[in-house]
């Protein structure tokens, strides 16, 4: 008899719970700039755990170029460009209409203006400003309350759904200037009103769709290796060694470790967690 219990209680331990848990078969998953640093990664993460991946971007390889929708490896690409607001609402409600709605929302997008660089508070334009803030802030908000509304009238048989933002661990704190002391980089004023308030429109999005039993949370990166925006190279050397004799893990973060808290935010498994900010720093933000 205790034999037999002994089997009943391991067979329970080992039913792969959590594992089914953390599947994402059968869910549909948008992923806005899915072609981009951080995006790209994420849709491989998403799509080798079984999502059903549309890459909504406008950043294709010229062959695509002309292509409004191609389907390549198994992942659906969509051409859409998010920073041209005079279309913006009608071309994503087509693709709703179109390809339904997503189990989960995750906006990687990125956009900003050519003077991008020049956004420093020495520097930057009233209308590069509004530009950034349009194409950039306006648009994920207004992208991101579309396709909630729709997730409030959307009978799927998975009930968890999940819209995720990237924020920036500078849209909790101010910039330290120190680590751009001789290198190129300059603090950005517009990178800082747009995380901000990426960051707080999840915590009020959260509040008010909860009931829906849809969940909204931010991913907070802090230095992500590649490219600085605005300009074309890596981070330099001094730039690194600034950030190094500063953070407690002392290397840059991957794009993969942001995917992976995008796997977590996903999935099933975190069903209870919603108007969180979860920082992927290396420690950053604690000293």
């Amino acid at each position: 008899m205790k034999k037999k219990i002994d089997k009943i209680i391991i067979n329970k331990i080992i039913n792969m719970y959590y594992l089914k848990k953390i599947s994402l078969k059968r869910k549909k998953i948008f992923i806005i700039g899915g072609l981009g640093l951080i995006g790209k990664e994420t849709s491989k993460a998403l799509y080798q755990l079984g999502g059903n991946i549309y890459v909504l971007d406008n950043n294709f390889p010229k062959k695509y170029k002309n292509k409004i929708y191609f389907r390549q490896n198994g992942i659906n690409f969509i051409n859409f460009d998010c920073s041209d607001l005079s279309s913006l609402e009608k071309n994503f409600k087509t693709i709703l209409a179109q390809y339904g709605c997503p189990d989960i929302f995750i906006n990687c997008s990125y956009p900003r203006s050519n003077d991008w660089s020049q956004n420093s508070f020495t520097e930057i334009k009233l209308t590069s400003l509004r530009k950034n803030i349009e194409s950039n802030l306006i648009s994920q908000s207004w992208l991101a309350k579309i396709v909630a509304e729709k997730m409030t009238k959307y009978k799927s048989k998975n009930s968890d759904k999940s819209i995720i933002f990237i924020g920036s661990i500078y849209g909790l704190l101010g910039q330290d200037l120190s680590l751009y002391k001789n290198t190129k980089m300059r603090e950005n004023m517009a990178y800082s009103i747009i995380k901000g308030g990426i960051t707080n429109l999840s915590r009020q999005m959260a509040s008010f769709y909860g009931k829906y039993n849809i969940r909204v949370n931010t991913l907070a990166p802090g230095v992500i290796s590649g490219p600085v925006a605005g300009l074309a190279a890596k981070q330099s050397k001094v730039f690194i060694n600034n950030f190094l004799k500063k953070n407690p893990i002392k290397k840059l973060g991957k794009p993969s470790d942001v995917a992976g808290a995008a796997i977590f935010l996903s999935s099933e498994i975190s069903t209870y967690i919603t108007g969180s900010t979860i920082i992927v720093d290396g420690g950053w933000t604690i000293i």
